[in-house]
């Protein structure tokens, strides 16, 4: 599983930052099928930041896991930004760590449309701030990707812990205390 790799891979590279960071990260995973949990479990030491991940593949998994509520759903489909943004901060908020990531598309061979083709994703990506520091946030990018469902799986699990990747290393220092740094 490193067609896509880079040297070093993405999830060598986020480790070192959220270790640097001191912060903690919890996957929800619908399409990827645990891909992602499983690239960051690759590393060793990953337990120093990595809590949980849960494999979110059905509806009610996305609803009693990480909190997607049924209108979302019915509304707006698995493969949605709104689902995605709900599965990151859900995960986030549940495992109650600094970093949540979520995963939903369509890896096919079957089930795209016209609208959301075979390797539509959507990825989000969610952070939790100090308490009261008005700096919790949820980001969801969507992506189209081409190739074999294993392929398109391998492009999406790295191209959210890339997101992440870049989210961790633009978020402000903490301070040893907790709070963050002011420069």
């Amino acid at each position: 599983m490193r067609t896509f790799a880079e040297d070093p891979p993405v999830e060598e590279r986020l480790g070192d930052a959220l270790r640097e960071a001191d912060a903690t990260l919890a996957t929800a995973e619908s399409c990827t099928g645990g891909l992602v949990g499983s690239l960051l479990t690759d590393v060793p030491g990953s337990s120093d930041y990595f809590d949980r991940s849960f494999v979110t593949y059905s509806y009610e998994a996305k609803m009693e896991h990480v909190g997607v509520a049924r209108e979302t759903l019915d509304d707006h489909g698995a493969v949605s930004e709104p689902v995605a943004r709900r599965m990151a901060r859900g995960v986030r908020d549940v495992a109650g760590t600094q970093w949540g990531v979520a995963t939903t598309g369509i890896a096919g061979p079957t089930g795209g449309t016209e609208e959301k083709p075979v390797g539509t994703v959507f990825v989000g990506v969610a952070h939790a701030g100090e308490w009261g520091g008005g700096d919790t946030w949820a980001d969801v990018e969507r992506y189209e990707f081409d190739g074999s469902r294993i392929e398109i799986k391998e492009q999406i699990a790295r191209r959210a812990l890339a997101d992440l990747l870049d989210a961790v290393e633009r978020a402000p220092p903490r301070s040893a205390d907790g709070d963050e740094s002011v420069s």
